[in-house]
């Protein structure tokens, strides 16, 4: 396996001092836009936002409360979206498109030597609203960009999180044959 994508982690300490260049996001966005959809409907688009720009401040609004206590201190927020129709009509599998794009772009900063943190934790609908997004463009999905900052920045418990193990079942739970729960690799 790719050493790059064991190494990719979802970190909160970001360092609030930080820059991340527009060369080093555009190279980051460049890697979703590599990212394989459905029948190449390329359906996710990015509302980005830097720290100290109003961007950034509607994205952050849209956060939830405990991604408030760590997001302030990225250096860039951004929202994943997907377009659900196209001049071929409604696309399939827009979630899949936009998660690889996300992948992508999380790997991309990893080789930067960057890190990011994907969240769920957002109110969607407010991102619609606050950026007057079309009626067919769903936000699905939330990132902080930025470099790794000193742990003591986060409340006990997250630093707690940030220090345990990272730990994946192994395939001997995930992959079957024959039947389902049948180990491939036992």
């Amino acid at each position: 396996m790719n050493e790059l994508i064991s190494k990719r982690w979802s970190p909160r300490a970001f360092d609030a001092e930080a820059e991340v260049s527009d060369d080093e996001l555009r190279t980051v966005l460049e890697a979703a836009r590599w990212a394989p959809s459905h029948g190449n409907s390329q359906p996710s688009r990015f509302i980005v936002g830097h720290r100290g720009t109003e961007t950034f401040d509607a994205i952050f609004d849209t956060l939830t409360r405990g991604n408030r206590t760590w997001a302030h201190r990225a250096s860039v927020l951004l929202i994943g979206c997907v377009i659900t129709r196209d001049a071929r009509g409604d696309i399939p599998n827009v979630e899949f498109g936009l998660g690889l794009a996300m992948e992508n772009m999380a790997l991309q900063a990893t080789d930067l030597g960057l890190i990011a943190h994907m969240m769920g934790g957002f109110d969607e609908q407010a991102a619609h609203t606050a950026f007057a997004m079309p009626g067919d463009v769903r936000p699905l999905v939330a990132m902080a960009l930025g470099r790794q900052g000193d742990l003591s920045v986060l409340p006990d418990d997250l630093q707690a999180r940030e220090q345990r193990e990272r730990r994946r079942q192994p395939l001997s739970e995930t992959v079957f044959t024959g039947t389902w729960g049948q180990s491939r690799f036992g």
